[in-house]
């Protein structure tokens, strides 16, 4: 998974959305808990946002160059799943590059 040390190079931020208490971000807290720390060791000065609302969808954002941003609704993914969208993302900022 290279692609996880290449946040950094490809985004300008990342920002995870979730709700503390909902059922509905369950698997997005959990793929944060799992996550974070291996995603920050490889991308140390890179912004990962964390924000907890609440009664909010989960959602990942990523900023790429120039304003541009995508975002993808994270309710009912699973782990894999979540990491198949964040890796899509960071795919998508290095296309932007091109």
């Amino acid at each position: 998974m290279a692609w996880r040390g290449h946040l950094s190079r490809n985004l300008k931020e990342l920002r995870v959305l979730f709700c503390q208490k909902s059922p509905a971000s369950a698997q997005t807290r959990e793929y944060v808990e799992r996550n974070y720390k291996d995603l920050k060791t490889l991308n140390p000065k890179f912004p990962i946002l964390i924000r907890e609302c609440s009664q909010v969808q989960p959602q990942l954002w990523a900023r790429y160059d120039k304003g541009v941003e995508r975002g993808f609704n994270l309710e009912g993914l699973t782990e894999a799943q979540i990491t198949k969208v964040l890796k899509e993302l960071v795919e998508a900022g290095e296309a932007l590059k091109a």
